[in-house]
């Protein structure tokens, strides 16, 4: 069995990290674009909670890589858990914990679980080259969510650069976190739509 563990500080609050994490589409978002990396919801349960199923794929080292994962424990701003229920390996679990260190920072730690397939010959690939590819992308992802939560990073592909320039803007404007900006600017545009409304 193969444990892989990484933790970075993040310079946002613990409930902002967990809420990014809590939605199994962002894992896409830690990975370089050439894996091509989906993540995909199949079944939402409990508000992404204990019992939601997503589908994660990806080029992995030149081979196309699928399986099937449920979140097995949820525990709002403390842990998520999900484990492979379907898939290549002979086992698989990614453990995301969370800590508040104060009220603008926490620390996010990550341990992936896995054991290859195909015995000693899966256990001697491990060794050679997946491990260390798995290291440094669990590495690079965690530093890729802290530069987006912190508004440092690479502008979100789902955006225009006018809206992420307008919530770099607000944010310090505001003196709060990109994700805090983000609602605030939602709920104005909510709260101005419901004006002319009436």
């Amino acid at each position: 069995m193969t444990v892989i563990n990484k933790s970075i500080e993040i310079n946002a609050p613990v409930n902002e990290v967990f809420t990014y994490f809590a939605r199994p589409e962002h894992m896409a978002d830690q990975f370089p674009e050439n894996m091509g990396l989906n993540v995909i919801p199949i079944e939402v349960k409990n508000g992404f909670g204990v019992g939601t199923i997503f589908r994660i794929s990806g080029d992995f080292d030149g081979k196309r890589l699928e399986w099937d994962c449920e979140t097995i424990e949820y525990i709002p701003h403390r842990k998520i858990v999900a484990k492979m229920i379907e898939g290549p390996f002979k086992h698989w679990q990614i453990t995301v914990e969370f800590e508040e260190i104060s009220e603008k920072k926490s620390k996010t730690s990550m341990t992936v679980e896995y054991d290859m397939p195909m015995g000693p010959l899966g256990g001697l690939m491990d060794k050679v080259k997946l491990k260390k590819i798995a290291e440094r992308g669990m590495e690079n992802g965690l530093y890729r969510v802290k530069a987006l939560l912190e508004g440092t990073g690479s502008i979100p592909v789902y955006i225009t650069l006018d809206a992420y320039r307008h919530i770099l803007k607000e944010k310090e404007r505001l003196n709060c976190s990109t994700s805090e900006a983000i609602i605030k600017i939602i709920k104005e545009q909510q709260a101005a739509e419901a004006k002319v409304r009436q």
